[in-house]
């Protein structure tokens, strides 16, 4: 199919590398328009260059609330609302319980936790108001990038495990949010495994690009890493109108982990 999201405006963070990048030119190849939002500013401004007049930058840190303020007054301005959030901005993170300092624990939640809920609640007004005005299509979605970690725990893993859990229950709260609001706005999360992007770069340190890949594989049945446009093409669905009775829910991106 063809201009699957045709008249959709969207916002999508962490847009400069990784699945909101994959997603983005997924996005746009279907008739979308983005708005491509990171605090990686060089990054995000070559994204959005490279897709052309369908998309912009505008740097965003998901844990400042002001910065998603400007972003939707940003997005409205530039392309008139915004239909779609895509919350993907996020950081990794591996250490024990009794290990892990207050500190990062708290920056883990702050990026990875806090500005989800930062984007839902900033993002449900902004994009019911999109509606509302008459810009674009009629309805809007929400899609949260969660992990399998949210859903499967690691004995080294306490503040992300932590982290991508809350964002799978918050996006279900969030969905049934908007259904009782009667707005046009579905709530959904993706989890997704080990995927070929910058968040493994500390393995890939650690042990050698290839024999990180190999170690990653070995734990997924599959037998392999994914690829960014294995959970761009989930993200397009759930973005798109195909996924109108969808919300609520959790896709499992995970390459057969969660069937063990």
């Amino acid at each position: 199919m063809v201009g699957r999201v045709q008249g959709k405006i969207a916002l999508m963070t962490g847009g400069a590398s990784g699945l909101a990048k994959a997603s983005a030119e997924m996005f746009v190849a279907e008739g979308g328009k983005v708005v491509i939002a990171d605090i990686d500013e060089a990054g995000g401004k070559a994204v959005a260059d490279a897709l052309g007049d369908a998309a912009v930058f505008v740097r965003l840190d998901v844990t400042q609330e002001q910065d998603w303020i400007d972003g939707f007054a940003f997005a409205k301005q530039t392309f008139g609302g915004v239909h779609v959030l895509l919350n993907s901005a996020g950081i990794g993170w591996t250490q024990p319980v009794t290990e892990i300092a207050l500190e990062d624990w708290r920056r883990v939640h702050a990026i990875d936790l806090d500005g989800v809920f930062l984007g839902c609640k900033h993002g449900i007004p902004a994009i019911a108001a999109t509606i509302q005005g008459g810009v674009g299509s009629a309805k809007g979605s929400i899609v949260n990038i969660s992990s399998i970690a949210g859903n499967i725990a690691g004995h080294n893993m306490a503040a992300y495990n932590s982290a991508k859990a809350a964002v799978r229950h918050l996006s279900k709260s969030v969905a049934l949010h908007c259904c009782r609001q009667g707005l046009e706005i579905r709530c959904n999360s993706v989890h997704p495994t080990f995927v070929d992007t910058p968040i493994l770069n500390k393995h890939r340190e650690r042990f050698g690009a290839e024999e990180a890949m190999r170690k990653l594989a070995r734990q997924v049945p599959i037998g392999r890493v994914g690829e960014p446009r294995e959970v761009a093409y989930a993200i397009l669905f759930l973005a798109s109108d195909e996924s109108s009775y969808t919300t609520g829910s959790e896709l499992l991106v995970d390459g057969g982990i969660s069937a063990m």
